[in-house]
């Protein structure tokens, strides 16, 4: 292979950024002449680094780390694996996928499980490596350090310490379809579009193939995106037409139509903010538009109306309706009756303000009554509904919600369910702290006291009954499979709320979610930035410390570069970022050394010191890296290592303060939080921000760790009672159990029974239909099909039969109308 001192650099620096090369992978870019390998080579490591923020220059204020270069291509691929292999020895065979028994080839360092090592010797007289065809001793193929075997159920994983499988994507057709298909799981998706999300959809739009009538969902939950697709359907010219035709269908309410014109004009549908101007509307959008409007009943238009007065009194210096009165007159009508001087004059009463005036009167029954007219607010009020039910002392469930909760239940979609569901299965105390996190573009958290009489469980217990009974038939409708695998580890993952602001990151983490802090004795800090033109902006990395009970002990910034027994060290304050290289800092943490110390809580936070928003710079993203040696440089000599980044993410929107993260250090645990801080003036630091910071912290990890938020493992355990006859269920402590639903057992008793334990021993998946919802992706499935969620990646990567799905798709799965 004339290339193949190429290709081996190739994989020496994709393994120094935590990545390795699938063997269909390999062969296909081994097939490239040498200068086309090293195009496409640079293109991949490039997009690698971007994705893990290796792309940009990190040099510390203090530069006192050392450097050093290999040599030659073999030896620093081979060096790196083996380095890979003492820190984290269960990594993928890039033969078969499985993780947890591979040993580096002694000629060439490929990763290979010995079940496949020896196949590979039997089978020829001078066997070499089924990768690149490098010879091996068949006295000692491996080079050392080699590993025992383990059995694929029972490895444990440190998060992001797997070598991430690259595979090799399809030619133009399979792209196309796989373009598409991701496109109508972004369509089905029951929350807001997450940044990345929405910018895919944005990219992935144009793959789609013919008229939208055919490939266009009936149904679109959320209603932003599907705002955001009808504006990028009538934008284009080939498309316009025809998706003016499925409006009708399609808008079905007034907000809508609103929610259209503010995407058309390139704002977010979302209604947050007006658009800075309105885009003009062709005559024969206008015209269709207008006659959507006319077509809803006078009362409803004149509500929805009401709902946003100042954006429709926009809106319509660009409709125009009173230049179609003689064809709209309803349209016309509404309009000048919300121009008039009083508002609320020609507007009737909503069902909102009739609910409310129920509920002061204590009529219950009268509320319920309204309500079940209105699925989606019913569900929202359930608990409100069932504390004026308890002020009031009156018997049992509000008359007719026992008989009408069940209907009305099949038209409400996940999102709220799962939240009434949350909020009424918790138990509460009166005065509790409450977090609130307003609909907004950047996620803020509110606290409060909540002095309000709890719920009984007599009342919540039903309720949450038929609620996860409803989830559980729609589960049941799901299409089925031949065996399920589930983590139970997923109970630390909440399901995700408030996507719209959830920030870019390398580990979609739902917010509220809890994991393992990083194995070894250092976890780094990192905040990277480049400023805008003519803009100085100072951001500042900075961790508060606080004991037990949340008394600030410390903290280590740009005030206090080291702290206690240098258990936490500043690299150094930069106070400006110019373009093109930006700056750096770094934060160094020995975690047994804080916990020595006193802290029991720590809280990594970015500051814009100068009230700078996060929003108005070209570059900024933040994030940790594990290092394995308390006194020793990262593996690469660097301050940045790319392989060792567990998690990067962008700070964006609105803000000045941002709080990622609380780590917990008596449990050895991290606490997703991805909150922002409000700030104003200037001057940001710790010293201006502990007391909230504190209070903040602790109203997040009692809101989040009270029970008052479903799990995945909620939705797992559903999905894989509704829809398997065999599900495994793997335990924390890498052992698995074997589930088998009997003929008289109901999807609810099986569901139930998936909490406790079983005695059963595990079938091997093969090629069995699957469904798998796993925190870590170590499991090898390469013959299985079905659809899979992992937060981390694994050999489970590799498999051409398994669609991905993330979180968000476990979510949708459950949409109202099945």
């Amino acid at each position: 292979m004339r290339n193949a001192a190429g290709l081996r650099v190739l994989e020496a620096d994709l393994a120094v950024r935590g990545h390795v090369l699938a063997a269909d992978l390999r062969a296909a870019l081994g097939r490239l002449d040498p200068r086309d390998l090293a195009l496409h080579g640079i293109r991949l490591l490039g997009r690698v680094e971007a994705l893990l923020g290796a792309d940009q220059p990190h040099q510390p204020l203090f530069r006192d780390f050392p450097d050093s270069v290999p040599s030659f291509a073999q030896a620093l691929y081979s060096g790196r694996i083996l380095a890979f292999l003492l820190a984290q020895p269960l990594q993928p065979c890039l033969l078969c996928g499985t993780a947890g028994r591979v040993g580096a080839l002694a000629a060439c360092g490929h990763l290979l499980c010995p079940d496949c090592l020896d196949r590979r010797t039997a089978a020829d007289a001078e066997p070499g490596c089924p990768l690149c065809g490098e010879p091996y001793p068949r006295a000692q193929p491996y080079a050392e350090p080699t590993r025992e075997a383990a059995r694929p159920w029972v490895t444990q994983v440190v998060p992001g310490g797997t070598l991430r499988p690259l595979r090799l994507g399809g030619g133009p057709a399979e792209q196309a379809a796989d373009a598409e298909a991701l496109v109508l799981r972004l369509l089905a998706r029951a929350t807001p579009l997450n940044p990345q999300d929405r910018a895919d959809l944005a990219g992935l739009l144009p793959f789609a193939q013919g008229s939208p009538a055919d490939w266009l969902p009936e149904r679109i939950p959320v209603r932003e995106t599907k705002a955001t697709v009808l504006a990028a359907l009538l934008r284009a010219g080939a498309t316009r037409a025809a998706t003016l035709e499925l409006l009708p269908e399609r808008l079905s309410t007034a907000t809508d139509v609103l929610r259209l014109l503010w995407a058309w004009s390139g704002a977010e549908p979302d209604l947050l903010a007006p658009p800075r101007r309105l885009a003009a509307v062709p005559r024969p959008v206008r015209r269709a538009l207008l006659a959507r409007l006319d077509a809803f009943e006078p009362a409803v238009l004149l509500e929805d109306l009401g709902r946003h007065r100042q954006a429709w009194l926009r809106a319509g210096e660009l409709l125009h309706p009173g230049e179609f009165r003689a064809r709209h007159g309803g349209v016309a009508l509404a309009f000048d009756a919300l121009r008039a001087d009083r508002p609320g004059d020609g507007l009737p009463r909503t069902l909102a303000s009739r609910v409310e005036e129920a509920l002061r009167a204590g009529d219950t029954a009268a509320a319920t009554a309204l309500l079940l007219s209105r699925p989606g607010e019913l569900v929202r009020r359930l608990h409100q509904l069932l504390r004026v039910q308890t002020d009031r002392q009156l018997p049992g469930l509000p008359v007719g919600l026992a008989e009408g909760l069940p209907g009305a239940l099949r038209s409400v979609g996940p999102g709220p369910l799962l939240g009434a569901y949350g909020r009424l299965r918790a138990p509460r105390t009166a005065g509790e702290r409450r977090s609130y996190f307003p609909r907004a573009r950047i996620t803020k958290v509110f606290g409060r006291n909540d002095w309000g009489t709890p719920v009984p469980a007599a009342l919540g217990d039903p309720v949450c009954a038929l609620i996860e009974a409803e989830l559980l038939r729609r589960s049941a409708q799901l299409p089925p499979v031949e065996v399920a695998v589930i983590d139970r580890g997923l109970a630390d993952l909440t399901v995700p709320f408030a996507e719209r602001a959830l920030s870019k990151a390398l580990v979609v983490l739902p917010r509220g979610s809890v994991q393992p802090v990083p194995a070894g004795a250092r976890v780094r800090l990192f905040v990277h930035w480049v400023e805008p033109d003519g803009v100085r902006v100072d951001l500042d990395l900075s961790v508060a410390f606080f004991s037990a009970d949340w008394e600030p002990v410390g903290q280590c910034d740009y005030t206090q570069l080291t702290w206690g027994e240098r258990a936490a060290v500043h690299s150094g304050d930069y106070t400006s970022a110019p373009a093109p290289d930006g700056a750096t800092e770094f934060v160094d943490l020995d975690l047994a050394g804080l916990a020595a110390a006193g802290v029991r809580y720590a809280l990594p936070v970015v500051f814009s010191y100068n009230d700078i928003p996060f929003e108005d710079l070209p570059k900024a993203f933040a994030g940790f890296m594990a290092l394995d040696a308390l006194d020793g440089p990262t593996p690469s000599g660097a301050p940045y290592h790319p392989g060792a980044v567990r998690q990067r993410f962008d700070l964006a929107g609105e803000a000045r303060a941002c709080l990622p993260m609380v780590v917990d250090l008596a449990q050895g645990r991290a606490h997703w939080t991805d909150v922002n801080l409000s700030a104003s003036g200037g001057l940001h630091n710790v010293d201006r921000h502990a007391d909230r910071l504190g209070l903040v912290a602790s109203d997040l990890l009692a809101h989040f760790g009270g029970g008052g938020r479903a799990s995945l493992w909620d939705l797992a355990r559903w999905r894989a009672a509704g829809t398997a006859r065999e599900v495994l269920v793997r335990d924390r402590d890498g052992a698995v159990s074997a589930f088998r639903r009997t003929d008289e057992e109901s999807v609810m008793d099986f569901a139930e029974r998936l909490d406790g334990t079983s005695g059963l021993a595990p079938e091997e998946l093969g090629e069995r239909s699957a469904f798998l919802a796993l925190v870590h992706g170590d499991l090898p499935a390469r013959a299985a099909t079905g659809g899979v969620y992992r937060l981390y990646p694994g050999p489970v990567d590799e498999s051409a039969g398994l669609t991905r799905l993330a979180a968000a798709d476990l979510l949708a799965a459950l949409e109202a109308g099945r």
